[in-house]
């Protein structure tokens, strides 16, 4: 089972239709497999596909062609509560925005990760701290509006890590950063991956990201039929 890929995918197609004059275009991703603790990154013009082909993997959208498999298990052969919770259970996900929820502490925040996994709830306090104070966040009860951009990447990368997924999808995780931020972001999320033993998939159409990764993969966009 170790040698099963944290993530598969063959062949995998999605056609957006024409809209409002904009001609209808199909993106193709014809292989890619990540071997558990391996990082890659997926580089496309902005507008390119990148977090169409993030939410194909996650299962938040279904494709027209092709096959995704994380840790072995077809995606899209779940379905309903089955494949949310295999995605809870499998797969982090860091968005560009963070996507926090306002109103709620770092660790509630983390802990929200686990109650969507079907963790106990007498785990949830517990391993959101531990989780958060090896990330270096030691205020694990500040609400997150009040803490700096750099201490809400952290939590987002705990939420992220918070059920030890196989696979982690970064959507542009540094774009809204400046480049001193990017940079301990990106340090922070490739070292957190390694040390969990987790795939990394990141998007980006950023250049300079590209000197970060060994392996770089790129989407092909075509003229839709």
């Amino acid at each position: 089972m170790s040698d099963t890929p944290a993530l598969e995918v063959t062949g995998l197609e999605y056609a957006y239709p024409p809209h409002d004059g904009v001609p209808g275009f199909r993106l193709t991703v014809p292989a890619i497999a990540i071997p558990r603790g391996g990082q890659a990154l997926l580089v496309a013009p902005s507008g390119g596909g990148k977090s169409t082909t993030l939410a194909l993997i996650a299962g938040l959208r279904t494709p027209h062609g092709g096959c995704v498999k994380v840790a072995g298990q077809d995606i899209h052969a779940l379905r309903g509560a089955a494949r949310d919770t295999f995605r809870g259970r499998h797969i982090g996900m860091i968005f560009q925005s963070f996507n926090l929820l306002q109103g709620f502490s770092a660790a509630e925040n983390v802990a929200a990760a686990l109650l969507l996994a079907g963790v106990p709830e007498r785990e949830h306090a517990p391993r959101a701290k531990a989780l958060l104070a090896s990330l270096g966040l030691d205020r694990p009860g500040a609400l997150v509006e009040n803490l700096s951009v750099g201490q809400q990447q952290r939590v987002a990368v705990a939420r992220a890590l918070a059920c030890d997924p196989v696979l982690v999808l970064a959507d542009e995780p540094t774009a809204s950063l400046d480049p001193a931020n990017a940079q301990a972001a990106m340090d922070l999320i490739e070292s957190a991956c390694r040390a969990r033993n987790a795939a990394l998939l990141c998007v980006s159409h950023d250049p300079a990201m590209q000197a970060r990764f060994e392996r770089v993969e790129r989407l092909e966009l075509g003229v839709a039929a």
